[in-house]
């Protein structure tokens, strides 16, 4: 039986050979987050480094989501010819160890449809395991009746809310809940889903509102913005640094190649389901 003919794009990656800056960077960040990890379990590391393992749990898991969520994007773009690079996953000194992750697509998009593929992809499949990973650490997680000093009070989302409600049913107010650090991870997933769908310039949202509305995108990403200082003002500042960010980076989506050509009902559905997503993990005050 004769081997089916190589595409460009199988030709190209054959060309590339071992991907080692890719697999370099994955590397220090798996490092930098167990470090995160281990450190929010009160891990001394310069006394106890074997103690590591501790980050284990954390890190395994918010990489997962990171992973899906990329290589979402990148299947999602090998199956529509696109010349796209593996994930870049990018280390951090911070206290979950990574800024995220990101590909670089080098080649155009043709039109609306192949945007919404691929500007969808990447936040649906990493729900795909978020929403998994924090019910198992929800369930993991500890609810205490005293005052808890130490710790970072997190802020919390519809979604989050609704799973928390699931898992735990009502809690009064006074009730702390204690995140393991999977329920943590899968928080910080439904955080990093949320900026990731800011319909704004060349987001993941701004792909998918681009993809729905068309140019009338530009409108939604100005109101968004001044919805995003007036949270700024009145809650969480980091929503200002996010809106000057943006503002800096362009607020316009480009137009596709073929702009001309509509999208069929299927994926107008999926991509106000995806919007949708935005608006349920949006969370005011993070932290």
């Amino acid at each position: 039986m004769n081997n089916p003919p190589l595409t460009n794009l199988d030709a190209d990656e054959k060309k590339k050979g071992f991907p080692y800056l890719h697999f370099f960077l994955f590397l220090i960040t798996l490092l930098s987050t167990l470090i995160a990890g281990a450190l929010q379990q009160g891990v001394n590391l310069l006394d106890n480094p074997l103690m590591i393992w501790k980050g284990i749990p954390f890190s395994f898991t918010l990489l997962m989501i990171l992973g899906a969520h990329e290589f979402g994007h990148y299947f999602m773009s090998r199956k529509h010819n696109i010349d796209v690079t593996l994930p870049y996953f990018i280390p951090a000194p911070s206290f979950i160890g990574t800024f995220g992750a990101f590909i670089k697509m080098k080649s155009p998009i043709m039109d609306r449809r192949i945007l919404l593929d691929i500007g969808a992809a990447g936040p649906l499949a990493g729900m795909c395991v978020t929403i998994p990973v924090l019910l198992a650490g929800l369930w993991l997680s500890e609810i205490r009746y005293e005052t808890v000093d130490s710790g970072i009070n997190l802020g919390s989302s519809i979604l989050f809310s609704g799973m928390n409600w699931m898992v735990h049913g009502f809690l009064p107010d006074d009730v702390n809940l204690i995140l393991h650090p999977i329920a943590f991870s899968g928080w910080i997933g439904l955080l990093v889903t949320c900026l990731n769908l800011l319909p704004v310039g060349q987001l993941d949202g701004g792909h998918v509102a681009y993809a729905v509305i068309g140019p009338k995108q530009r409108v939604v990403a100005k109101v968004i913005i001044a919805a995003l200082v007036v949270v700024g003002i009145s809650g969480w500042i980091g929503w200002l640094i996010w809106a000057g960010i943006l503002y800096v980076m362009g607020l316009n989506h480009p137009p596709v190649v073929y702009d001309w050509i509509p999208l069929d009902r299927k994926r107008k559905v999926i991509g106000w389901l995806t919007l949708s997503v935005f608006v349920m993990t949006f969370t005011p005050v993070p932290f």
